[in-house]
């Protein structure tokens, strides 16, 4: 992958501008920079290797030179009223382009894509601000592609996983993946605000049915089944009294299962 593969794979997008590095700290820091100097909407920033990348609750992603995908997407369009909405639309985006490898993605809200059940994708969304009102956003998403991205088993708090091993084989170039994604990300912005959306992204939830624990910070573990969304894109779980429970956006892990009783 490099700049003149990727312009020529992404060519038959209308993409707003490309910044392309061989090594960076992290896509998500020179997009928002970008974004901060006026650059235009569907602006895309890809590295073939993170320095510095970082997910979720200030945790670092692991990028190695060659082996997975690092973009970071600017948008300045988008439907403000379903804003909560977006990490959706970057879950869906990643999740069809994997359904059009033959694989079966499932969305682990809010922000992680799964291959049987472990980890191959992840989501961080960074907000641009002119005074009080939503300049634009940042959409980072991290995708394991080839075996070296998956980082050692010993460091995870999550099992992970990579394109090349759930398919038995080489995956499609790069640049096929980062176009089946943004093509998905292009489309579905327009339709953000339908029930279609909200329906497809409800049924590619993993964990749907089941028991799971949602942990927010310090507090005690949220139990119950999850059922599905709320219109906002929040999380509908049912307690044990069989009470429904809602869980917000913020600094929250899922995890499948419920909490473990000493004896």
């Amino acid at each position: 992958m490099n700049e003149h593969s990727l312009k020529k794979a992404l060519s038959k997008l209308n993409i707003g501008g490309l910044r392309y590095f061989d090594s960076i700290g992290s896509t998500n820091d020179e997009a928002l920079a970008w974004a901060t100097d006026n650059a235009s909407d569907f602006s895309i920033v890809i590295a073939d290797e993170q320095t510095r990348g970082r997910g979720r609750l200030n945790r670092a992603w692991f990028t190695p030179k060659g082996s997975a995908l690092a973009l970071s997407l600017i948008l300045r369009q988008f439907p403000r009223p379903y804003l909560s909405r977006t990490v959706g639309l970057a879950a869906l985006s990643i999740a069809e382009s994997c359904s059009g490898l033959g694989l079966a993605p499932r969305i682990k809200w809010p922000n992680d894509i799964l291959l049987s059940g472990k980890k191959t994708a992840g989501i961080l969304i960074e907000t641009v601000w002119s005074g009080e009102d939503i300049d634009s956003l940042v959409i980072g998403m991290g995708i394991n592609v080839f075996k070296e991205s998956v980082p050692p088993a010993e460091s995870l708090q999550f099992p992970a996983t990579c394109l090349e091993d759930e398919l038995g084989r080489t995956p499609p170039p790069r640049e096929e993946i980062v176009l089946n994604v943004l093509a998905s990300l292009f489309r579905w912005r327009n339709h953000m605000d339908s029930n279609a959306f909200m329906k497809l992204w409800e049924e590619k939830l993993a964990f749907r049915g089941e028991q799971v624990q949602a942990i927010t910070g310090n507090d005690a573990p949220l139990t119950g089944e999850l059922l599905g969304l709320e219109s906002d894109g929040g999380l509908r779980l049912c307690d044990a009294q069989g009470k429904s429970v809602i869980v917000r956006f913020g600094d929250v892990s899922l995890r499948p299962g419920t909490p473990s009783v000493s004896s």
